[in-house]
């Protein structure tokens, strides 16, 4: 199989490069001919003396170093969950990405700037009963990007859904 492009998947905060999600994302990229990596942000998360959120300039910075070298090579996407969703987005803005899959994503975070994202195909994956990000804050910032969406009878972890969640991203990656 030739080489399509290459995903980088950003686990959540309070997690790891290894977590079930990514990995799944991982696996599908593989399958369908993307190279892949996982950042590993759990040192960045540790720093509770920066925000409860650890450093999440530094996470942006860290995405940010590797989407750029990346996409130097050819067409990237990117994939995060939760807080790793929201660094994707971030990140998406300044260097050229062909798509965005993001699960569980803040569209709101404290004293941060609010999700945004380039306008790439975008696929979000959101629990009904997610217990930190309204269902329906998200279903909003979709529907204002017309982003492909599926919400799902799951929490934040979306842990019952790691199959649907990889489903979903194979249709993002066979789209482009």
């Amino acid at each position: 199989m030739s080489f399509r492009g290459h995903c980088i998947l950003s686990h959540g905060f309070e997690s790891g490069p290894d977590a079930a999600k990514v990995a799944a994302l991982a696996d599908v990229a593989e399958r369908l001919g993307w190279s892949h990596e996982r950042p590993d942000y759990t040192d960045l998360d540790a720093r509770r003396e920066v925000s409860e959120l650890g450093d999440v300039h530094a996470r942006v910075q860290r995405l940010l170093e590797r989407a750029r070298a990346a996409a130097a090579r050819g067409p990237l996407v990117l994939a995060g969950s939760s807080l790793g969703a929201w660094i994707s987005g971030r990140v998406s803005l300044q260097v050229p990405v062909r798509g965005l899959f993001l699960m569980a994503p803040p569209v709101r975070m404290g004293d941060a700037p609010p999700l945004q994202a380039a306008p790439v195909p975008t696929s979000v994956v959101h629990g009904w009963d997610d217990e930190l990000i309204a269902a329906a804050d998200v279903v909003e910032w979709a529907r204002t990007r017309r982003a492909r969406l599926l919400l799902v009878d799951d929490t934040h972890r979306l842990a019952s859904h790691v199959g649907a969640s990889a489903d979903a991203f194979a249709a993002l990656l066979a789209a482009l």
